[in-house]
Order: structure tokens, then C-alpha cells, then sequence
């Protein structure tokens, strides 16, 4: 492979968390150390499982290219302290946090550092979401085309009604922006990566590569399903909004707009228990004013919507 100087300078720290994902370790780890682009480490993270992932992991022990297996006694209770571990013991410039249940094309590094320049702190491809039994569901290919984005930008029209990086193995970022991002993002259980990308792209600019060079994969141990039917999504996103206003990264009126569609979306979300959308709808009114629920949400949901809210959810609190 030929690469150009800045390439040579760039040294790329692959971290894997692991958490009972046997079945697809092989596959993760293959995909890793296969990449076009060689100038890399890899360290990998066992969460204290308990299926045999410890026996897979030990085969890559002696490898060159494995800097660390670091098998934890008690589980941490979140990814997110593992992404921890992993960047502080990161010797590379870059950080590429390759999720143990995804895999990915041989040239998404290459592709990722070829895109950057300088100014970046943050670059991500685009993913193909799989399902175990090889269904494919959607991608995530909104822009067919390789663009660099100023960070506010990206954040203000890709990273506030939704996450535009899904799933952390299709990106890569710089290992100095980690230490300049608050630990708040381990709080979460299931947006903290949501933060944590914008708190990076608030650093720099965004590369965006049009190619799918990831695989992000669906199956019975994915914690996104639990997530969405618990009403964690929602909650969090919640909380997620109420952090960046008190940075100042939006304002109360914007919070309010992403609040509105994003209940517009909680109404038409069968995943849900019916007792506890409604207590999660709650949470939404006493998020969103009732001037702008009734003079701007309204246009927001369409009038059918908005008026099934009306009764019996919002007419108490719209008379407080």
C-alpha cells in the first residue's frame, strides 16, 4: 500500500471492548488486524465474561500487533469505563474504538486517514447494520460523498435529533481531544457515545466519508434493543439535550425544537410499554413550555398527532 507522509506520521490505537461476544471475537479481531493501513495496535478488553471469550482472546496473546489484553475480575457495569481503559493505555495518535460484535472492510482505516487533514478531530465512515442471520436493515449513507464539516456545523445538523455516528466502530478520533471532554459520558448506560462524539467534535473539524466500510451488527445480545424498549433512548436524550444547554452548546428555544420531534417520534414508538410512554411523555412536558407546546409543537407533530396528545396527556398541563 502506498501512503503519504502524514500517513506514516499517524499511528492508529485499535481498541476492543469485549463483553460475552465469543461467537463473533474471531471475526472483530480478523478484521482488525487485516486493515490496509498497518501502522496500528491493538488493545483488547475483556468485561469479565462469561461465555468463552477469555480462551479466544489468549490466542491473540503473542501477536505483534496486540499491545495489551486486559481481562477485568469484576464487570464495570458500562462500555463506557472501557473505552476508558483502553484510550489511557492508547499509545497512538488516533483512537478507533472497534466494538467486539462488528466487523468491518479491510481499507476503513486507510480510507479514514487518507480523508483528514490537521483540523480534524473526529472522522467516521459510513455503516451497513446487519442483523445476525445476515438481514440487512438499513445504512446510514445520507451523503454520498466525502466532505469535511466545522465541528458546530456538524453537530447543529447531524447530532441533535439523532447520532449520525451509530456505533462507534465506524469512526476514529484524535487521542488529545479525549483528555479536554468531561467524564460526564460515563453516566449514561446507553447515549454516552452520543456525547462523547460531539464533545470531540466541538474540537475540530469532522471528515465524513460517503464509502459503508463498517458492519454494524444486530443480535439478541445487542444492547440497543433493551435499550430502546426500557425507554433509555428517550430519557437520555432528554438529559443529553438538558447538558448541552447548560454548556451552551444550544439554546432553550433549539432544546425545545429537538424536544418536540423527538416526541414526535415516542408516539408512534411501538417498542414502548404503553404505561411507560406515558411517563416518559411526562418527562417531555416538563421539558417543553407550554407557549411553545401549543403555538409550535402542534406544526411540529401535524395537527392528528398533536391532537391525540391533547387528550388525555397534555390538556392537564397546559392548564398549569
Amino acid at each position: 500500500m502506498m501512503v503519504n507522509s502524514q500517513e506514516k506520521l499517524l499511528k492508529v490505537s485499535v481498541v476492543i471492548p469485549n463483553y460475552n461476544h465469543a461467537s463473533f471475537l474471531q471475526q472483530r479481531i480478523k478484521s482488525v488486524l487485516d486493515q490496509t493501513y498497518q501502522n496500528l495496535e491493538v488493545i483488547i478488553l475483556d468485561d469479565c465474561s462469561s461465555d468463552s471469550s477469555r480462551d479466544i482472546l489468549e490466542l491473540y496473546r503473542e501477536h505483534p500487533k496486540v499491545s495489551y489484553i486486559v481481562l477485568n475480575e469484576v464487570n464495570s457495569g458500562t462500555t463506557f469505563k472501557q473505552w476508558q481503559k483502553g484510550i489511557e493505555l492508547a499509545r497512538g495518535e488516533w483512537i478507533w474504538i472497534a466494538e467486539s460484535d462488528d466487523w468491518c472492510e479491510p481499507t476503513l482505516l486507510e480510507t479514514l486517514i487518507k480523508g483528514i487533514d490537521e483540523s480534524c478531530s473526529i472522522a467516521f465512515c459510513q455503516s451497513l447494520v446487519v442483523h445476525n442471520n445476515g438481514d440487512i436493515f438499513w445504512n446510514t449513507r445520507a451523503d454520498r460523498f466525502n466532505q469535511i464539516l466545522a465541528g458546530d456545523d456538524f453537530i447543529a445538523n447531524k447530532m441533535l435529533l439523532g447520532n449520525a455516528i451509530i456505533n462507534a466502530s465506524m469512526c476514529i478520533f484524535k487521542k488529545d481531544c479525549y483528555y479536554k471532554i468531561s467524564p460526564y459520558f460515563t453516566s449514561y448506560k446507553f447515549c454516552g457515545d452520543w456525547l462523547f462524539w460531539i464533545e470531540i467534535a466541538l474540537q475540530g473539524k469532522v471528515y465524513s466519508s460517503g464509502k459503508i466500510l463498517n458492519y454494524f451488527r444486530k443480535h439478541d445480545k445487542d444492547v440497543s434493543g433493551g435499550a430502546y424498549a426500557k425507554g433509555l433512548f428517550y430519557s437520555e436524550h432528554i438529559k443529553l439535550l438538558d447538558y448541552l444547554e447548560s454548556k451552551r452548546v444550544i439554546t432553550n428555544y433549539k432544546k425545545q425544537e429537538v424536544l418536540a420531534e423527538r416526541l414526535k417520534h415516542l408516539i408512534v414508538d411501538k417498542r414502548i410499554d404503553q404505561n411507560l410512554a406515558i411517563n416518559l411523555r411526562a418527562l417531555f412536558f416538563k421539558k417543553i413550555s407550554p407557549a411553545f407546546f401549543y403555538s409550535k409543537s402542534r406544526y411540529i407533530l401535524g395537527e392528528k398527532l398533536f391532537l391525540k396528545l391533547m387528550y388525555p396527556y397534555s390538556l392537564h398541563y397546559l392548564k398549569k
